[in-house]
């Protein structure tokens, strides 16, 4: 039998429950509706290299609602979904995006041809600008003069699975959309980060670089990103 101190004890615990549950209920549904200036992150490593290393590739970044936020766009072709929902699993799960999952669409590509993708894009967050800033010059995607800062392991390894290419024994970087200088930024980070070795070459259309990875390199390279490459994407590394 409990007595009158411990009674009193039960009822303020209970009273306390019953006040602060609809707050904190109310407090979550408040939460989701964050608009984009009051998301601040922080944001952490793999965040941040999985950015960098989709932004090398495919990935593009939208700053939107005049510039008070940025969010990342994420696609690949239908037969990549996999690695597109390995993306989608990871941001989701630390809630950075939609929990629901993409869904594979179809859109007119060059000369009419259709091609089938799936995509998703991130939450809109203020403390994603740095990185549009570092990336965009007048909305056209540059890489970053400190590239070399950014290129981790993983991201290393999301760059090889959004946009790496196996040729014979070695691997090249589909970066047509880059400039020579963008290219030499980068294979100048290949080089001082993790010692591989590439070289520059050009695609046969004007302006247009690709980045190869000398076959002696390759060895290095896949002790460095094996443990960050799904198994689906195992082939681009022989």
């Amino acid at each position: 039998c409990l007595n009158k101190p411990q009674m009193y004890y039960l009822y303020l615990i209970c009273l306390s429950l019953l006040l602060i549950t609809p707050v904190y209920f109310n407090y979550q549904f408040k939460v989701n509706r964050l608009k984009g200036i009051y998301r601040i992150g922080p944001h952490n490593k793999d965040i941040i290299s999985i950015i960098f290393g989709s932004l090398l590739g495919e990935g593009q970044g939208e700053k939107r609602f005049l510039g008070v936020g940025t969010r990342f766009n994420f696609y690949q072709k239908a037969s990549h979904v996999n690695y597109l929902m390995f993306l989608h699993k990871f941001f989701s799960e630390l809630g950075y995006c939609n929990s629901k999952l993409p869904v594979i669409t179809t859109r007119l590509g060059s000369k009419g041809k259709i091609k089938k993708v799936a995509k998703f894009s991130t939450w809109t967050y203020s403390s994603f600008n740095w990185i549009y800033d570092l990336w965009y010059n007048k909305k056209i995607k540059h890489v970053p003069e400190y590239i070399d800062q950014y290129l981790t392991p993983l991201a290393l390894a999301i760059w090889i699975m959004d946009d790496g290419v196996k040729v014979g024994k070695s691997l090249k970087f589909c970066t047509n959309s880059f400039s020579y200088n963008d290219c030499l930024l980068l294979i100048k980070a290949l080089n001082n980060n993790f010692n591989i070795k590439a070289s520059i070459q050009s695609t046969g259309n004007k302006d247009q670089y690709l980045i190869y990875i000398w076959k002696e390199s390759m060895t290095d390279l896949i002790k460095i990103v094996s443990p960050y490459i799904i198994p689906e994407m195992k082939y681009k590394l022989n």
